[in-house]
């Protein structure tokens, strides 16, 4: 019987020093660049913006880390909605800037992508509802695109509530 009481015991001290460890999540690399994104497309027609030429609308894509959870660069993902395209990124975390070295392998379907000009800005877009939210922006080309053009994607990150999406 004295066998089983310090038995009990002993998984009973351990269940409690087992129950005060609350480990802290931390964030990723990039948690600042990550996020879900409203975006439109415009294409730059003859060095002019000519605003949402396929008529697509107002689409989701996404930004995450990679599996190296590096601050030097991050997956630039349409989930489909676009050109269907999923590019790593080179990331200045520092600066908020993102890009690709000229064109990038899209892991999405066979095509080549390349992303200059890749900004996430702090606080500087309005939601639908009017509050404010961070904004992204960067240029985008393909080389299975038949017109060569050059796109501009830009938005905001997504809030989840229902006023600001689309």
């Amino acid at each position: 019987m004295k066998k089983y009481m310090m038995l009990f015991l002993a998984s009973l001290a351990f269940a409690f020093v087992a129950c005060e460890d609350e480990t802290e999540p931390g964030g990723t690399a990039v948690e600042k660049m990550a996020g879900d994104w409203w975006i439109t497309v415009d294409a730059i027609v003859d060095g002019k913006e000519v605003e949402d030429p396929y008529g697509v609308g107002h689409l989701q894509m996404t930004t995450y880390n990679t599996a190296n959870n590096s601050n030097t660069e991050m997956w630039l993902d349409d989930l489909g909605n676009f050109w269907e395209y999923k590019v790593k990124v080179k990331v200045n975390y520092a600066e908020r800037t993102f890009s690709t070295e000229g064109f990038a392998d899209n892991v999405a379907y066979e095509s080549k992508v390349k992303i200059t000009d890749g900004k996430v800005l702090e606080n500087a877009a309005k939601t639908p509802s009017g509050m404010p939210a961070d904004s992204i922006v960067y240029m985008v080309q393909f080389d299975d695109d038949d017109n060569g053009l050059t796109y501009k994607v830009s938005g905001f990150r997504r809030t989840g509530f229902s006023a600001d999406d689309f």
